[in-house]
C-alpha cells in the first residue's frame, strides 16, 4: 500500500480512538479492558495469518523477542499510560506521549545508527510547540505537585517502553519476520502479561454487555490495534522512525477536529495557533529536503554538461581526422 495512505489511516484511526476509550472506562477495570482489546486483536490476526497462509511457527529465540515486543508495546506501555491518567489530565498525558517522536529518533540512532537531521529537530520542535499551545488552557490550570510529577513520570516511562517496542518491531522486520505474524504473537503475549498484572492487583474480569462498551471494544481491537498498528509499524520500516513518529503529534489535531463535530468543541486562539504549528511541523518532517533536491538537480546539470562537452569533443576529433585524410 502507498505510504501516504498508511500514514493517513494511522493518524485518522488513532486520532479517533480517544472516543472509544472513553466508553471503555467505567465498570470494567482498565487492565481487563486492555486484555480484552489485545486478546481479541490477537485472535483476529491469527485468523488472518491462517487465511493468508502466513507462518505462525517460529523458533524459541523469535518467541522471546515477540514476548518482549508485546510486553513493551502492548503491555507496559498501555498499563503505565492508563495509570498516569489517574494522576494527570489527558492534556498532559498527550503532551508527554508525543515525546515518543524524540525517543524513537534517539533510539533509532542507538539501535540502528540512523542519522538525525536538522529537519527532524525543526519539525519536532514545531510539533511540540503546537501541542503545548493547543492544550495551554488546561496546562495553565494544572498545579505542579507530587501527584502531577508522578503522573508525568508514569507517562514518560510508558512512552519509553512504547519506543522500545517500536525498535523491536523494526528488528523483527529486518529479520524478515512477517509483520502480521509478529503482531499476532506480540499482542497475545501483551494481553497475557496484562492478565497477570490484573490478577496480581486483584482486579476482576467482569464484562460490560452494553452496546457502547462492546462496539468501542470492537473498534479498538479491529481498527485501533489490528489495522492501525499494522500501518504504523509498516511505516516505521519503510520511511523511518522520524517521519512515522510525527503521527503521534498529529493525533491530538485529529481529536480536536472530531471533538468539534461530535461534542461541539469551541475553538479559541490557542486551538488555531496550536493546530497551525502542528501542521507546519508535519510538513517540515515529511517534506523532501531541499538540499537533496538541489544536489540532485546539480548532479543532473553537471552530467548533461559533461555529456554535451563529450559529444562536441568527439565531433571535433572526427572533423580533424576527416581533414587529415
Amino acid at each position: 500500500m502507498n505510504n501516504t495512505f498508511l500514514y493517513i489511516v494511522t493518524v485518522a484511526i488513532w486520532g479517533s480512538t480517544w472516543i472509544a476509550i472513553n466508553y471503555q472506562l467505567g465498570d470494567v477495570a482498565a487492565e481487563a479492558s486492555i486484555v480484552y482489546r489485545f486478546g481479541l486483536a490477537a485472535l483476529i490476526l491469527f485468523a488472518y495469518c491462517k487465511y493468508k497462509h502466513l507462518p505462525l511457527k517460529f523458533s524459541l529465540q523469535n518467541h522471546i523477542q515477540f514476548a518482549i515486543f508485546g510486553i513493551t508495546l502492548f503491555g507496559f506501555n498501555y498499563y503505565l499510560l492508563y495509570s498516569a491518567q489517574q494522576h494527570i489530565n489527558s492534556a498532559l498525558t498527550c503532551i508527554a506521549f508525543s515525546s515518543i517522536m524524540f525517543f524513537n529518533v534517539f533510539n533509532a540512532r542507538i539501535w540502528y545508527g540512523t542519522k538525525i537531521t536538522k529537519q527532524v529537530y525543526l519539525g519536532g520542535a514545531f510539533g511540540l510547540i503546537g501541542i503545548v499551545t493547543l492544550f495551554w488552557p488546561q496546562i495553565n490550570d494544572t498545579k505542579l505537585g507530587a501527584e502531577t510529577l508522578l503522573g508525568l513520570g508514569l507517562c514518560v516511562t510508558g512512552t519509553l517502553f512504547a519506543s522500545t517496542g517500536n525498535m523491536l518491531s523494526m528488528r523483527n522486520q529486518k529479520l524478515h519476520l512477517p509483520l502480521m505474524s509478529a503482531n499476532a504473537w506480540g499482542m497475545l503475549y501483551g494481553s497475557i502479561f496484562m492478565a497477570l498484572v490484573a490478577i496480581v492487583q486483584g482486579k476482576s474480569f467482569n464484562f460490560d454487555y452494553s452496546f457502547s462498551y462492546v462496539s468501542s471494544l470492537l473498534y479498538l481491537s479491529i481498527f485501533g490495534s489490528v489495522i492501525a498498528f499494522g500501518c504504523y509499524l509498516t511505516l516505521l520500516n519503510r520511511i523511518g522512525t522520524h517521519k512515522t513518529s510525527y503521527a503521534s503529534i498529529m493525533f491530538p489535531a485529529v481529536a480536536v477536529i472530531i471533538s468539534t463535530i461530535v461534542e461541539d468543541f469551541s475553538w479559541t486562539l490557542f486551538t488555531v495557533t496550536g493546530l497551525t504549528f502542528i501542521v507546519i511541523g508535519n510538513l517540515v518532517v515529511l517534506a523532501r529536503p531541499k538540499k537533496l533536491k538541489a544536489t540532485s538537480n546539480q548532479l543532473n546539470s553537471t552530467n548533461e554538461k559533461d555529456l554535451k562537452e563529450s559529444i562536441e569533443s568527439n565531433l571535433n576529433q572526427k572533423n580533424l581526422n576527416t581533414e587529415a585524410l
